[in-house]
């Protein structure tokens, strides 16, 4: 740790705290974690899988979160689309593994979003790498299907986080990217960075810390453009 790492510390350990504790707690989607977009032919399989914007938190109801929108914008060439949201609130990428990953369904795509909660733990680059590559693994073990992985959200965008813990975790979470990043080497996975544009204040939820309908709305229409530019 830097000498001013050292001397800033109890000021971010104060504003996290203070964030914490005034930051309201919102709940998960309500509903149903699986649905079907309707359209042509045999429907087309997603999965997706991770923290709290796969538990839809900001939204209410999971078809206005990132899956339900995800799978409306992957079935705007017509084909139906059959989704499934396997999330949970605090989840960082080992527990997606231990905990969640079993119940993920047959799928025809997986996407991964995951990285806020190991970037608030201060999880080494290493450590996210290597916790991202056990999880696809072990998904690769159970069904060999494609994989997304969402980019980890810029959090200096994040409106609920004071200035300077915003940008300690903007640096951290941008590190954790680019580690997750070099997993777009394995044949089968596709990186796809969210770009700090894509999030104003007005895409952010009542808690100014998660996505709203807009916000989910808008990475979703960005992950399926690069799923749809990379099968072409």
């Amino acid at each position: 740790m830097s000498y001013l790492s050292l001397v800033a510390a109890p000021l971010l350990v104060a504003q996290a705290l203070y964030v914490r504790r005034t930051t309201p707690r919102l709940p998960g989607a309500s509903g149903p974690t699986e649905g079907l977009v309707p359209g042509a032919g045999t429907p087309w399989r997603l999965a997706v899988l991770g923290e709290s914007t796969v538990d839809g938190v900001g939204a209410a109801s999971h078809e206005e979160a990132l899956t339900g929108r995800l799978a409306q914008a992957l079935a705007r060439d017509g084909r139906a689309v059959r989704w499934q949201a396997v999330g949970r609130t605090g989840a960082d990428a080992q527990v997606t593994r231990t905990d969640l990953l079993s119940r993920v369904g047959p799928a025809d795509l997986v996407v991964i979003a995951l990285g806020v909660n190991d970037t608030i733990e201060l999880h080494s680059a290493a450590r996210y790498r290597r916790d991202l590559l056990a999880l696809v693994v072990a998904l690769w073990r159970r069904q060999r299907v494609p994989v997304v992985l969402a980019g980890v959200p810029p959090m200096e965008r994040f409106p609920a986080l004071p200035r300077p813990l915003r940008d300690v975790l903007a640096a951290r979470s941008a590190v954790l990217d680019d580690a997750a990043a070099e997993l777009s080497r394995l044949p089968g996975v596709l990186h796809v960075p969210t770009p700090p544009d894509l999030l104003d204040a007005g895409t952010f939820a009542e808690d100014r810390f998660h996505p709203g309908p807009t916000g989910y709305a808008r990475w979703a229409n960005h992950l399926a453009d690069a799923w749809f530019r990379h099968a072409e």
